[in-house]
């Protein structure tokens, strides 16, 4: 799978899971022990309406604080829906791997953005299954896509917050197990 065929997957995973979200599943925890669903939601809202900024070149300080706080309103459902509109958008189009983006930890290739939004779909989308109970398999083609990735940043994403420490999975365990350990969580 190509990595943006696998962000477009990650969006779809993640996708269908918000719109099995149950009116009285949003205040429901997450693997993420300091989120509810909706507060994953937000998460990922947030991230794809700060996307199309970012690969359009925008630094931080344009974006400003404009997708702080609640993005997700009165409809959770359609405010994901709308973000990943113009998220998918500015990932379709052309050139878009060649780009840089400006984050928090400086400028950076728009490719490795693109493969650091694909990995957080795809292990938000397990956590969201987990939290309201929907089926928690991913396709198999995105995990093996994001799983490499995601062994090279584990490493340097331990103890700055980004995903809990690693949970002993056995090596002979299915892949999507061994990345949602390597992530943190107990599969």
């Amino acid at each position: 799978m190509e990595l943006l065929d696998g962000f477009r997957q990650g969006l779809d995973e993640f996708g269908t899971r918000v719109h099995e979200v149950g009116p009285d599943q949003w205040a429901s925890g997450t693997p993420c022990a300091e989120w509810s669903v909706r507060d994953l939601v937000n998460h990922l809202v947030g991230e794809h309406l700060w996307a199309p900024w970012l690969l359009r070149g925008a630094t931080l300080a344009e974006v400003g604080d404009r997708f702080d706080g609640d993005v997700l309103g009165d409809d959770p459902v359609a405010a994901w829906d709308a973000a990943v509109a113009e998220s998918r958008e500015a990932v379709d189009r052309p050139g878009v791997l060649e780009g840089t983006v400006h984050t928090g930890a400086g400028e950076i290739p728009a490719e490795e953005y693109l493969r650091q939004m694909t990995l957080d779909l795809t292990v938000h989308a397990w956590d969201l299954a987990r939290g309201t109970g929907a089926g928690d398999r991913l396709d198999p083609d995105l995990v093996a896509l994001v799983y490499g990735h995601a062994a090279e940043l584990a490493p340097r994403w331990q103890g700055v917050g980004i995903f809990a420490p690693p949970v002993r999975v056995p090596e002979d365990a299915p892949l999507q197990d061994r990345l949602v350990g390597l992530m943190g969580r107990r599969p």
